[in-house]
C-alpha cells in the first residue's frame, strides 16, 4: 500500500458526487451535535413534561450520526488524496486532530469533577483511568469509559476506528458487500459469544450491584459499535458508485439475523441495530438531497470541540442557574448552551486546533504530493468536526 497511488473518488452519472460538496457532511454533524447536547441539558434541566423530556432524550441518536459521517468522511478523504506512506500520514492528521483537545480536557474534568467513585467508576478514578483515556485505550475497559472525561466513549471508539480503517480499506477497496459481511458478522459474534462471556466475567469483578454498569458500558463498546462505522463505509460506496438489489438483499439477511441472535440470547441489541440503520438511511438521504443549512453547517464545522466542552458548561450552568425545572428553564438552558459551546470551540480552534492541523499538514505534506482533488471540506474532518 505504502508508496502507491490511490484512485480518485468516483463520480455519478451527471459527473458530480454525492460528496462534491462538505454542506451536507456539516448539516449533518450540527444535527449531530444539536441532539447530543439536547439529552445532557435535558438530564440537567429537565421540564417535567414527559413527551418533551422523552424528545430530548432522543438526542442520544447524534453520536451514531457522527459514526457514519465519520466512516464517510475517512472514506472521501482517502479515496480523494494521492500520496506516499498514505497509512502514517491519515494516523498523524486523525491523532492531532482529536489529540490536543481531548489531553486537555482530561485534567479539566478530573478538577471539575474530582476522582472519587461515580456511578461509571465504581472505585473511583486512578493511575489507570488516567493512563487508558490519555492513550484513547479507556473504551477496553468498563470504569476507565466516562469517568475520567465524560462522553469520552464514542472517542474511544472513532480512535480505535481510526487505528483499523486504513487496514479495512486497504482490503476491501470500494466492495461494500464485504463492509457489509464484516458488519454482519462481528454484531453476531459481539451479540452470541463477547457481549454474554464478557458481562459474566466483568460482573464477577466488580462485584453484585453493578450489572447495569457492566451492562452499559459493553453496550457502548467498541466491538459493539464497529458494525455502525463499516455500515457507514458500504454506505459511502454505495452513494459513490449506485445502490443495487443485493445491497437490500444484505440487509435484510442483517436484520433478519440479528433478530434471531437477540432472541436466542437476549443481548438486547436488535433494537439498537434497527435504529443504527433508520439513521443510516436517514444520512445517506441528507446526503443524496444535498442539504445545507448555514446555522447548522456552523455548528457541524465546530462540533468536535461542542462535545468535548458542552458537559462543562452544564455543570457550571447547574450552579449558578436561577429558575426552577420547568419548560422555559429547559429551553432558555439549552439555547445558553449551545451558545457558550460554540464560543468555546471558536476560542480552542484559535488556540489549540489550527495550530495542531497546521502541524498536521506540515508533517504530512511534501513538495511532490497533492490531492488528486482538492477535497472540498473546511477542516480535516471526523464524525465530530
Amino acid at each position: 500500500m505504502h508508496g502507491q497511488a490511490r484512485p480518485i473518488v468516483g463520480r455519478t452519472e451527471d459527473g458530480v458526487t454525492p460528496f462534491a460538496r462538505s454542506h451536507s457532511l456539516d448539516v449533518l454533524r450540527g444535527l449531530a451535535i444539536v441532539g447530543v447536547m439536547a439529552i445532557h441539558v435535558s438530564q440537567s434541566f429537565p421540564s417535567n413534561i414527559h413527551a418533551v423530556d422523552y424528545a430530548f432524550l432522543w438526542g442520544w441518536t447524534g453520536v451514531n450520526v457522527f459514526y457514519f459521517v465519520s466512516a464517510m468522511t475517512m472514506c472521501l478523504m482517502w479515496t480523494r488524496r494521492t500520496e506516499t506512506n498514505p497509512s502514517r500520514k491519515f494516523y498523524i492528521r486523525r491523532v492531532l486532530r482529536i489529540a490536543p483537545l481531548f489531553w486537555l480536557a482530561i485534567p479539566l474534568y478530573l478538577f471539575v469533577n474530582g476522582t472519587g467513585p461515580s456511578t461509571n467508576a465504581p472505585n473511583g478514578i486512578g493511575p489507570l483511568q488516567v493512563i487508558l483515556t490519555a492513550t484513547f485505550l479507556h473504551g477496553f475497559w468498563p470504569d476507565s469509559v466516562n469517568s475520567v472525561v465524560p462522553g469520552d466513549w464514542s472517542i474511544a471508539a472513532e480512535m480505535t476506528f481510526y487505528l483499523v480503517f486504513p487496514l479495512l480499506i486497504t482490503a476491501f477497496g470500494s466492495r461494500r458487500h464485504l463492509y457489509l459481511a464484516l458488519a454482519i458478522v462481528l454484531h453476531l459474534v459481539n451479540v452470541c459469544l463477547f457481549k454474554p462471556f464478557a458481562f459474566a466475567a466483568f460482573s464477577a469483578y466488580y462485584g453484585p450491584g453493578h450489572e447495569g454498569f457492566v451492562w452499559n458500558a459493553l453496550h457502548i463498546s467498541f466491538l459493539n459499535q464497529l458494525p455502525v462505522f463499516l455500515t457507514g463505509c458500504a454506505l459511502f460506496f454505495g452513494l459513490r458508485d449506485g445502490f443495487a438489489t443485493s445491497d437490500a438483499a444484505i440487509f435484510a439477511v442483517f436484520i433478519a439475523l440479528s433478530f434471531i441472535a437477540d432472541r436466542v440470547t437476549t443481548s438486547h441489541e436488535f433494537n439498537y441495530l434497527m435504529i443504527n440503520l433508520v439513521l443510516g438511511a436517514g444520512v445517506a438521504g441528507c446526503i443524496r438531497l444535498a442539504l445545507r443549512f448555514q446555522p447548522l453547517e456552523a455548528l457541524g464545522r465546530n462540533s468536535y470541540s461542542m462535545y468535548l466542552s458542552h458537559f462543562a458548561v452544564i455543570a457550571g450552568l447547574r450552579q449558578i442557574w436561577p429558575l426552577a425545572d420547568g419548560l422555559v428553564s429547559l429551553l432558555i438552558a439549552y439555547a445558553v448552551t449551545v451558545a457558550l459551546s460554540y464560543l468555546l470551540a471558536r476560542a480552542t480552534w484559535h488556540l489549540v486546533e489550527r495550530h495542531a492541523q497546521d502541524l498536521a499538514h506540515r508533517l504530512t505534506s511534501g513538495s511532490s504530493e497533492r490531492p488528486a482533488i482538492r477535497p472540498n471540506i473546511a477542516a480535516p474532518a471526523t464524525g465530530m468536526r
